[in-house]
């Protein structure tokens, strides 16, 4: 006799997308649509980019209210950020770097930028101080506009480019120079994609941050950008990520 019981369909896990700096959620925009299409649930959390340990505590907050299991996909600082939050959390089944910082325990993005040579991303930041909640000085830091397009997202049409370089958001320069302190990809299968044409971080850095952490790499031809460029490509290998999950 063959069995006709109808069984329920396996839930996918929810894909939670983190930006990194210079940018903001909508630059997961055209990745949530191909994600969303294929079935997935999408989250895009709004990383504060103030401190790396309180952007992280933040993000676990909100994978704490996700249902189920979680990808986490992190562009960029994101990509440090999604290390660290990802931490002891059982609910955390893949990470995924987008042309992102993979760094361990005791590294910065920034010492990461400079391991190797190819960023010219210092070159082009402006610096603006904010008052801290203790009364001292913070400094901001933002592409400046007129450089936007070739620094961080050449491969995007100018009219995209200068709404994007109009409404970045700055990162904190002490967020880029504090130090992890923990590496979840030590425990949690990765996923990374090297952007070959970034010049906010060096190619050699992304494959070395790859290798070294085991990810399943795949290269593209793209700006730091890549989301908003080639999003059907990041979406894919997203997928792959959340494919590999079993409720």
């Amino acid at each position: 006799m063959n069995d006709t019981t109808q069984r329920p369909a396996p839930h996918k896990p929810t894909v939670v997308l983190v930006h990194g700096a210079f940018a903001d959620s909508s630059s997961w925009n055209g990745v949530i649509e191909h994600l969303r299409h294929a079935g997935y649930p999408v989250i895009a959390a709004a990383n504060p980019l103030r401190g790396l340990a309180s952007d992280a505590a933040y993000l676990a907050g909100v994978v704490k209210s996700v249902e189920g299991p979680v990808v986490l996909a992190g562009h960029s600082y994101g990509g440090a950020v999604i290390s660290e939050a990802a931490d002891g959390d059982p609910k955390v089944k893949a990470l995924v770097y987008i042309a992102a910082f993979i760094p361990e325990k005791g590294e910065s993005a920034l010492e990461l930028s400079n391991k190797f040579p190819g960023s010219t991303l210092g070159q082009v930041l402006n610096a603006v101080p904010f008052p801290l909640a203790d009364g001292g000085t913070g400094t901001d830091l933002y592409i400046d506009t007129a450089a936007f397009h070739d620094q961080f997202a050449a491969d995007v049409a100018r009219p995209v480019t200068d709404l994007m370089a109009a409404t970045q958001r700055p990162v904190a320069a002490s967020a880029l120079e504090e130090a992890a302190t923990a590496s979840a990809w030590r425990t949690i299968p990765a996923w990374s994609l090297v952007a070959t044409a970034d010049k906010n971080i060096p190619p050699a850095a992304q494959r070395f941050m790859s290798e070294r952490a085991e990810a399943r790499t795949e290269e593209l031809d793209a700006s730091h950008a890549v989301s908003v460029s080639q999003p059907g490509a990041v979406a894919r290998l997203i997928e792959q990520a959340a494919q590999s999950v079993s409720d």
